[in-house]
């Protein structure tokens, strides 16, 4: 199976979908923040590993308590997808802190920032444009 795959994409998906479920219902771990979100599923083509991207509302030893907490679920997570899905093999999970969501957010406020300030600098132009008008 070619690593982008119709077969492998739908395999991301369906775990994506079914471990974002069992974060957001069944773990109990107070290290895991509540505002946790699967981002993204790399589940490699021999099905025996993946790679989760969770994102993490909060600081940074939030995110990182909440990775060492899913660190140790995942021998539950795991069962419970082998329950759910029935796959030839339940991939291994590593989970890593995707920060792609806060870049966007950061990326977002200055380029809001930025048009604020061209919006000011054009009204002071028009404005100095219609004193000169007026003269």
């Amino acid at each position: 199976m070619r690593k982008n795959s119709i077969k492998n994409t739908r395999v991301n998906v369906e775990v994506q979908k079914v471990l974002s479920s069992l974060i957001s219902r069944e773990l109990k771990d107070p290290r895991i923040n509540p505002m946790t979100s699967v981002v993204s599923v790399e589940v490699a083509p021999d099905l025996k590993t993946a790679k989760v991207y969770i994102s993490v509302l909060g600081d940074e030893a939030s995110k990182e308590s909440t990775r060492l907490g899913l660190k140790s679920a995942a021998s539950y997570l795991r069962g419970q997808l082998a329950k759910e899905l029935n796959l030839r093999n339940t991939p291994e999970l590593t989970f890593i802190i995707d920060k792609s969501i806060e870049y966007g957010v950061n990326m977002a406020k200055l380029i809001d920032e930025v048009n604020k300030n061209n919006r000011s600098d054009d009204e002071e132009s028009f404005d100095n444009e219609v004193d000169e008008n007026k003269e």
